[in-house]
């Protein structure tokens, strides 16, 4: 071989090994699904995994791509929803609440799914123990369960008054709803609280519940299903109304004027989850990464609420808010 020829052939060689290793390099961005029961794309959990995973560095558009599924309270629509981000060929599914996580597990056994705002994954059969999930879930709970009776104890610390109070859920939420139910129906006689226990189906039964409300009664939804009965909203119209004290598991609903809430902030969860959504992207198994549980629970309260509502909260208990609404 000519010695020209013998050059061009080593230039050859090393130009085909660039662009080999530059294809290697632009690898195309992983395809992330998001499946949630909310009325918009921009739900908290969502936009927290998204600012969780920018912090990681993983640029959306160069790193990740999103494809959201939302059903709009509509939790029969789920499954099928789920069924279309599997069909998207995506890499992994993200999922919020305990019915879109479960109409994800179902869609599919070997694609991965983490979740967030689950309140107790165990029970609700979606995985197998928290250190070892053992499927293809795993995420970060919101240990809504858990602290359920919390949230009667902070309300009637805030309001030492408190002689009555309205639990009100969908009764098609999910286990984790109704075991918070069963804990916080427990606390009630100890806390010498009247609890009213009212498991909702219809929006009918929903309107009957909040129409016995009084004033200076206490309101506690349990969140977690994410149905279309919208009861969140429907429990502040009807707290305005009575001048009711109404105690959420988010501070979301402080900006729409909820009295104060005890719990986790959906979007601080969310962006907890992008660690483990970064973590099984670059390799690991779902059923090796531990469910985690969220890093902050926190009590809010809505001054100005309390204000409107007549209430005098005691100065001791308000130190205790770590977020206050003036």
């Amino acid at each position: 071989m000519k010695r020209r020829d013998a050059i061009k052939l080593l230039l050859w060689l090393a130009l085909g090994a660039t662009r080999l290793a530059n294809a290697q390099q632009a690898r195309k961005p992983y395809r992330i699904g998001t499946l949630t029961a909310a009325w918009a794309a921009n739900h908290p959990a969502v936009e927290g995994l998204r600012a969780g995973l920018a912090a990681l560095g993983m640029n959306e558009g160069r790193d990740v791509v999103f494809e959201h599924r939302f059903v709009e309270g509509r939790i029969e629509e789920l499954p099928a929803a789920a069924e279309s981000l599997i069909a998207k060929r995506i890499d992994l599914l993200f999922t919020d609440q305990e019915n879109a996580t479960r109409a994800a597990a179902k869609a599919s056994t070997k694609l991965p799914i983490v979740f967030a705002n689950v309140g107790d994954p165990v029970a609700s059969g979606l995985v197998r123990a928290l250190s070892h999930p053992g499927g293809n879930v795993t995420g970060v709970s919101n240990v809504a369960t858990e602290i359920a009776p919390k949230r009667l104890e902070m309300l009637k610390t805030l309001a030492p008054g408190l002689r009555r109070a309205w639990l009100i859920y969908d009764a098609r939420g999910g286990n984790a709803v109704l075991r918070a139910a069963e804990r916080i129906r427990a606390a009630a006689p100890v806390l010498g609280v009247e609890l009213f226990d009212r498991p909702v189906r219809t929006p009918m039964e929903l309107t009957a519940a909040l129409a016995a409300v009084r004033a200076g009664d206490g309101l506690l939804p349990i969140e977690g299903g994410g149905t279309a009965l919208d009861i969140g909203a429907q429990m502040l119209a009807a707290a305005a109304r009575a001048k009711a004290l109404t105690m959420f598991s988010s501070a979301f609903w402080l900006e729409h004027g909820a009295f104060a809430a005890y719990g986790t902030d959906h979007r601080a969860v969310g962006y907890q989850a992008a660690r483990l959504v970064a973590k099984i992207l670059a390799g690991s198994r779902p059923q090796d990464v531990p469910v985690e549980g969220a890093n902050r629970i926190e009590l809010a309260v809505n001054l100005k609420v309390a204000k409107a509502i007549g209430i005098s909260i005691p100065q001791a208990a308000l130190l205790r808010a770590e977020r206050v609404i003036e």
